[in-house]
């Protein structure tokens, strides 16, 4: 009996301690599951790979990351759990459950977007989705939803727009522009989601009817005013005054309208302006551009006869190293743009700006640009240095021309002196073109004329590193001894290829793979892009690389020259070589110096000194080349010399041969004086004497003048006696 017993309890108690072990198998399944980091990739993660991992438990949507250093970083997130069986607050759709998942019933036989159901729902206040808006996490894939149900509002409202509604409107926008989500802003796939908030909510507030009171809808990173004006007005006033986040003072922004503008108001019109705080940041981060908005984005929306406006920001950084440009968001393109406004007033907390609105421009901020610096300093260096370095090369290429004669008369020295020659000639057009970029104002006024400057400036500076390079390549082919295996004119016009064409064919690369997508130049100056494109790396890579072949090429000439012997019959192109190393010696330093220090300048937020030693370095290379490139030569020297002495003997031969006219007429006349032998005899001993030099430093062609000269004005009274003879 007690078996009996003992056999029943084993057959009960058995499934039921299955059953737990099942269960708890089940549970740490789960666990292991859940505990599962989220957004961490399993494959192995190699540079520029990418992934996809899904969102985490009650979220829908997936997150992407690319491999960089050996690192998985997030690129894209549409995490969300907004979706239109959440969003209202009191969801009248039917939900069934079927083998094909699940379904919503179309109403009125159409299928629904969420923005219908809203204009059904609650179509006088649009407040039946708030709640559950603004209890939703601001994750990516939430603030995509949020931001096409606030452009598909904008879109199917026409009319009617209250200020219920824009009420409403508001709060909704203010749950996604909180300083808190701008981070969320970088994962989102539509780079274009800034842009479209922004004119979401200007196209909404431009349908606003406002009745005879003002409105003033107040969020905290939304602030909506609103007015009727007219021709009577004395003027117009919106301030704002605004946190750019939780921890931040309040930052201040005005909109003013003279009274002068409001005369233009044909009948009483509706004046609207809206301040975002943190919108600036929110499109940098969307966009990915290293701009930084420094104040508030203020959109103003007036009667079109309106075109000229006053506004006021206050600084958020106040920075005085920091340049500050007033602009405006171009809707079209989707840029801040700084034809729109122009510079008033400016100091280091707050900077005036007068701006034009239109139908393109509508919202406009100020922008500080992060690596401009506007020191007087730097301006009274770079064009004083400038101004320096043209003359220089003036000088430099003009006593080029006088020699050219006397220092070219082998073929290494020919070379040598074509390769000095177009450096000065490169230099000094890249210079030119260098003082012509600033007076086209800026990319955005003069785009193309600011392109074709920035092209030249490219092109030139390149094509002064390359003909460094093609001297160093001359060099190397000395050492060979190979100078007489090709023609002076092959030579010639390898040299041009290399010093001309290398540039040529980079420059037009990069302006042709970057300008289509507006990342050739800088937002700022003409000048290649940095932050978008990386088009810079064009210029400095080929330079600096230059830079290190012609050191390189200076160490193999050193270790090779010194075995040469010095009565070998390669001594003359020895010594050749060695001038030419030299100049390169000098001249290679102080231009990878220069770019060096314009590295750091524009790389990292460096100090005013790195911008001032950059600008003295980068002003005076034309001086640098006369001075180390031309007039430390010995054989430029001497051929100077020469020509300066020829110049004194042929000025100083005129003076004999006038004299010697004026002599020979005096004693014509008197052919009886019986002196007239040692008269003449002395007068040209005075003459000589007058000439001042010895006859050993009188060049050939001119002495052999001078005796012809005193052949042909002989002693009259000789000439008389061979005569009677």
């Amino acid at each position: 009996m007690t078996h009996m017993i003992l056999l029943c309890c084993l057959v009960f108690l058995l499934p039921t301690e299955s059953c737990r072990t099942l269960c708890q198998a089940d549970s740490k399944s789960k666990e292991k599951v859940s505990a599962r980091p989220h957004g961490v990739c399993d494959g192995v993660c190699m540079d520029n790979s990418h992934c996809s991992q899904p969102c985490p438990p009650d979220t829908q949507g997936n997150m992407g990351f690319l491999c960089r250093e050996n690192k998985w970083h997030k690129i894209t997130d549409t995490c969300r759990t907004l979706n239109a069986f959440n969003i209202f607050e009191a969801d009248e759709y039917s939900v069934q459950s079927s083998g094909e998942g699940i379904k919503v019933h179309e109403y009125s036989g159409k299928s629904e977007t969420i923005t219908d159901r809203l204009m059904q729902k609650c179509p006088a206040d649009l407040s039946c989705v708030i709640r559950n808006i603004r209890q939703s996490p601001r994750i990516p894939g939430n603030i995509a939803v949020i931001v096409q149900l606030l452009h598909n509002i904008s879109t199917v409202l026409l009319t009617d727009v209250d200020e219920a509604k824009m009420q409403s409107y508001s709060t909704m926008a203010n749950h996604i522009l909180n300083s808190k989500s701008i981070s969320n802003w970088t994962f989102i796939p539509d780079r274009n989601s800034g842009c479209v908030l922004l004119q979401s909510v200007n196209s909404f507030a431009r349908k606003l009817f406002i009745k005879k009171h003002p409105i003033d809808i107040s969020d905290v990173f939304i602030h909506t005013m609103g007015t009727i004006i007219s021709e009577d007005d004395t003027g117009m006033n919106f301030t704002f005054s605004m946190r750019v986040n939780d921890s931040s003072n309040e930052v201040a922004g005005r909109v003013l309208i003279s009274r002068e503008e409001l005369q233009k108001v044909p009948s009483p019109s509706q004046a609207i302006s809206i301040a975002f705080p943190t919108l600036g940041a929110i499109l940098e981060a969307s966009l990915l551009e290293n701009i930084t908005v420094n104040g508030l984005v203020l959109s103003v929306l007036l009667p079109k006869e309106l075109r000229r406006i006053s506004l006021i920001f206050e600084k958020i950084s106040q920075s005085e190293e920091r340049r500050t440009q007033c602009v405006g968001w171009h809707s079209e393109d989707s840029r801040w743009d700084q034809q729109a406004c122009k510079m008033i007033q400016e100091n280091s907390q707050q900077a005036i700006c007068k701006c034009r609105p239109s139908e393109l421009f509508t919202s406009f901020s100020i922008l500080m640009s992060p690596h401009t610096l506007e020191s007087p300093v730097l301006i009274y260096i770079t064009y004083i240095g400038l101004g320096v370095s043209i003359c220089s090369l003036v000088l430099c290429l003009s006593i080029e021309a006088l020699v050219w004669g006397q220092v070219t008369k082998t073929e290494i020295s020919y070379l040598r002196h074509v390769c000095i020659a177009n450096v000065a000639a490169t230099l000094l057009m890249a210079d030119v073109w260098f003082i012509v970029a600033p007076f086209l104002s800026s990319p955005r006024t003069h785009h193309g004329g600011c392109v074709a400057a920035t092209f030249f400036i490219h092109f030139f500076y390149l094509a002064v590193f390359f003909w460094m390079l093609a001297k160093a390549l001359l060099i190397l082919y000395g050492i060979l001894i190979v100078f007489h295996t090709l023609s002076k004119s092959v030579m010639v016009a390898c040299l041009f290829s290399v010093g001309y064409g290398c540039p040529l064919v980079i420059a037009v690369i990069t302006v042709a793979a970057t300008e289509p997508g507006k990342g050739y130049l800088r937002a700022d100056a003409c000048w290649l892009n940095w932050d978008m494109t990386k088009a810079l790396l064009a210029f400095v890579v080929p330079a600096l690389a230059i830079v290190v072949v012609n050191l390189i090429t200076v160490t193999l000439v050193i270790v090779k020259t010194q075995r040469a012997a010095i009565g070998s019959s390669m001594f003359q192109e020895v010594r050749a070589i060695v001038r030419i190393s030299k100049n390169i010696a000098i001249l290679t330093p102080v231009l990878g110096l220069t770019w060096g220090f314009g590295i750091a300048t524009v790389v990292t937020h460096s100090s005013l000194a790195f911008h001032i030693i950059f600008s003295l370095l980068n002003a005076f290379q034309g001086f640098f080349i006369l001075v180390f490139g031309t007039i430390l030569d010995p054989k430029i020297r001497e051929a100077l010399k020469g020509r300066v002495n020829s110049a004194k003997w042929i000025s100083r031969v005129s003076e004999v041969k006038l004299s010697y006219s004026f002599l020979h007429l005096k004693v014509s006349q008197d052919n009886n004086n019986t002196g007239v032998s040692g008269i003449w005899r002395v007068a040209k001993t005075i003459t000589l004497t007058l000439c001042g030099m010895e006859f050993s430093e009188v060049p050939s062609e001119h002495l052999f003048e001078l005796f012809r000269f005193f052949l042909e004005y002989r002693d009259p009274v000789q000439k008389d006696e061979s005569r009677r003879k």
